[in-house]
């Protein structure tokens, strides 16, 4: 699908530059010797459980960024829903509809002369699309991430005398347990996800006797190849009414001695000892440029082959070294309470009751970076709106990518949780959208460069779908900031040309707006809130010229831009014409009531207290608005967040509320958000809520973004490390304790990343720093800040600066 003449040097590339740590062979000298102990508390780093999984809201999750389970333990008939982080309908089609670029003019007059109305009648007619998503249960080439299939394990000796329950997730080394009691007889089940050795493994003691399934909805045959092997094909709707990607998923049992039987389509498995299943999966999506064509039948073969030859205390070890080489980078600890070492769902539920649990948040946080690894890997795809995991074919919003926020707050801790690598298939799929997207700037913008609207799929959409356009700036943010906390030249002049190509599709398209002459974005929008029109108290427009997020979007863009192209001594030109249109872009500007403003003039909101705080995006994820550098402006950013106020939001706008309050330097604002986050946006398996439920009713609908939010905006609160300012050379001040609640007045933080190149360790007593010890990773001096004092720290890369509060 996509051309590999035109992306090969930004693409290719950075597979190879991410297959070994940014940091070298020192990093990963670290890495080798990461203490197994250092996320050994429990009541941090474990999920566990007194009874088998009533839902997917309850199961144990397992992932090697590719292969997905979800493990529900019950004792008798066990399901173990399985995932392929390919497995998506739809396919390769084209989506554009050339000549829209042909009322870009006049649509820009009407938006100018504040003619919204007439603008969004003209741009309906102007940017159409082919083939665009469907939400309902309806099939298009976009196509949808659907589950791959289900295990089912039917225990035949009844175990209706279970005693001793168990059921335990360790974050720590990615390994989910069932153990319970029948009588005298113990038994144990063990399960986890190798990305060494990419299966699925699941080891059960003696003795047992069980059936084995495999099936999904839809599209699938399952055949017993043979005494030992199950196997799962079939092909999946291509949005034309034909076959389309095709998978296979094969299961193997291991266990000599016993007696093993075909059953039509399924196993009988009896056994004195203990019994291993192995489950291999694959598909034939091929279609991020440069990614191999893979058979599927041919692969899973191989894989089950491969890992059959390994016994299972190999196959362990091998699964919990690769785990705990990137979750012991970061440990994340506070205080335990008397309900600490309750089972989750019972912490939980005594937390909603009003007894403090510091350390629940912690264990919150810890499952982000447990999705993080679990969900992206080197190689694959960057995790969806699901991660990896959905027990369904209809997946809300498709299971897809949303550039409006949602996308990029999946990797919001990818960097401050020191887990660089994971944000490969992120970059990777970065890139793989300029090929497509200058097709798209091309068809309807008559402008080089390329562009991506709201959403896309793993078939290279970037067709309109939603009008907010600052997406590829935003994604090019995430490009910068992985130099920002490296400091990696070789990672950086990979993906300059990616930059480049969105600032080019961006020069083309500022014009200067009628009555101050900024330069504007439009037809745009400020996702996804609107306004009243001009003179009416109903109806109202998304559609508008230059809203506030463009604009600090495009002058996070144009500085990194301009950084870039200094740090590789390139582009002086584009340099100076950078420097000149970022100067004339519309700026912040404060409304009347005080509040920062969203829009070119300030309109009316229609909805106030929106989920989105899109006018914030210069406070965070960009830093532009900062209380130390322009107090002003962050007063009227504090104005905005507190009439967006505290409602019953989404679990994603609540992380970020998190993230917005903690670079006030808000401690308890913040901590009022993650309290609201476990009390509203929290399953019992510690996945986030996408709303919650009303008096413990309604649809439970998952998406993964505020897991990862709130992660980010827990070390936010720890930890920051952004510049004062948006000045284009202004340098990182890595900030200590910044929005430190009350309710966590002991804890220890260690391994954060910081801008510059620095890892940081934290550790407070009673509300006050007792040490801070700051890592250089590659000799740059930093400021360090602890309440209102700085100190300037120079260190050699490799060495460490240690600091009191008494330093301060």
């Amino acid at each position: 699908m996509f051309n590999k003449k035109i992306i090969r040097s930004v693409f290719i590339s950075l597979s190879v530059l991410q297959a070994v740590s940014v940091f070298g062979a020192d990093k990963q000298d670290r890495d080798q010797v990461a203490s197994a102990s250092i996320n050994e508390n429990k009541s941090t780093n474990s999920l566990w459980y007194k009874q088998a999984a009533q839902g997917f809201d309850q199961s144990l999750v397992l992932g090697n960024g590719r292969l997905g389970a979800m493990v529900f333990g019950d004792a008798d008939e066990e399901r173990i829903v399985l995932n392929e982080e390919s497995v998506w309908s739809g396919s390769v089609a084209e989506n554009n509809i050339s000549g829209g670029y042909k009322n870009l003019a006049e649509i820009r007059r009407l938006l100018g002369e504040e003619k919204f109305s007439e603008a969004k009648k003209l741009m309906g007619q102007s940017f159409k699309a082919k083939n665009a998503p469907k939400y309902a249960k309806s099939i298009s080439a976009f196509g949808r991430y659907q589950v791959l299939g289900n295990l089912h394990l039917k225990f035949l000796a009844k175990k209706n005398q279970v005693s001793k329950y168990r059921r335990e997730l360790d974050l720590s080394s990615a390994l989910a347990s069932v153990k319970y009691q029948v009588g005298k007889t113990k038994y144990t089940r063990e399960h986890f996800v190798s990305k060494v050795d990419e299966v699925f493994v699941s080891r059960f003691s003696g003795p047992v006797s069980f059936s084995i399934q495999l099936d999904r909805p839809e599209r699938f045959k399952t055949t017993a190849v043979n005494e030992r092997e199950l196997l799962m094909t079939g092909s999946l709707n291509d949005g034309f009414g034909k076959d389309g990607l095709t998978y296979a998923a094969r299961l193997r049992v291991v266990a000599p001695g016993a007696s093993i039987k075909v059953d039509g389509n399924k196993l009988i498995v009896e056994s004195k000892d203990e019994v291993l299943l192995l489950v291999a999966a694959a598909t034939d999506y091929r279609g991020i440029a440069g990614r191999q064509l893979v058979d599927p039948l041919a692969a899973t073969t191989s894989d089950l082959d491969k890992a059959e030859k390994k016994s299972f205390v190999n196959l362990r070890k091998a699964q919990k070294a690769d785990h705990e080489k990137f979750y012991n980078r970061v440990s994340l600890d506070l205080d335990k309470t008397k309900i600490s070492d309750l089972a989750t769902d019972e912490r939980l539920a005594a937390y909603r009751k009003g007894t403090a649990d510091p350390s629940l948040a912690a264990l919150f946080a810890n499952m982000g970076r447990y999705l993080l690894i679990s969900s992206s890997r080197p190689g694959g795809l960057p995790a969806n709106l699901q991660g990896i995991w959905a027990e369904e074919l209809h997946t809300m919003w498709n299971g897809d990518y949303h550039f409006n926020i949602n996308t990029q707050m999946n990797y919001w801790p990818a960097l401050t949780c020191n887990l660089v690598e994971m944000q490969e298939p992120m970059n990777n799929f970065i890139a793989s959208l300029v090929e497509p997207g200058s097709k798209t700037a091309k068809a309807y913008y008559d402008s080089p460069g390329w562009i991506a609207h709201r959403l896309t799929n793993v078939w290279g959409y970037t067709a309109p779908a939603g009008m907010d356009i600052g997406g590829p700036a935003w994604l090019c943010e995430h490009l910068w900031e992985q130099y920002a906390f490296t400091k990696d030249k070789k990672f950086l002049a990979e993906v300059y040309p990616i930059m480049k190509g969105s600032v080019d599709f961006y020069l083309h398209n500022l014009w200067e707006e009628p009555e101050n002459k900024w330069l504007v974005t439009g037809p745009s929008a400020s996702p996804e809130n609107g306004f009243l029109l001009p003179g009416k108290k109903k109806g109202g427009s998304g559609i508008c010229a230059g809203p506030t997020i463009d604009m600090q979007q495009l002058r996070e863009l144009f500085g990194n831009t301009i950084r870039a192209a200094k740090v590789l001594g390139i582009d002086k030109d584009l340099q100076g014409e950078l420097l000149e249109k970022r100067a004339r872009l519309a700026p912040n500007q404060i409304a009347p009531d005080g509040v920062l403003q969203e829009w070119l003039k300030p309109y009316i909101e229609r909805e106030p207290t929106h989920r989105h705080c899109s006018p914030l995006y210069g406070l965070y994820p960009y830093y532009e608005i900062t209380p130390d550098g322009t107090p002003k402006m962050a007063e009227a950013a504090r104005k905005l967040l507190e009439r967006r106020g505290m409602g019953q939001s989404t679990g994603w706008s609540n992380a970020w509320r998190i993230n917005l309050w903690a670079r006030m330097n808000d401690a308890q604002k913040s901590w009022d958000f993650v309290k609201r986050m476990i009390m509203d946006n929290c399953f019992d398996n510690m996945l986030s809520l996408f709303r919650p439920l009303k008096n413990g009713k309604g649809k439970k609908l998952f998406q993964i973004e505020a897991n990862f939010g709130f992660t980010s905006g827990f070390v936010e609160m720890l930890m920051q490390s952004q510049p004062d300012s948006g000045a284009i050379d202004a340098e990182p001040v890595i900030r200590v304790l910044p929005a430190l609640p009350k309710e966590w007045p002991n804890g220890k933080v260690t391994g954060l990343l910081a801008r510059g190149g620095f890892e940081v360790d934290i550790e407070w007593k009673d509300g006050k720093l007792v040490e801070c010890k700051i890592s250089s990773l590659n000799g740059n001096p930093c400021k360090v800040r602890y309440g209102s004092k700085t100190q300037i720290v120079k260190l050699k890369a490799g060495k460490v600066k240690k600091l009191s509060a008494s330093d301060f």
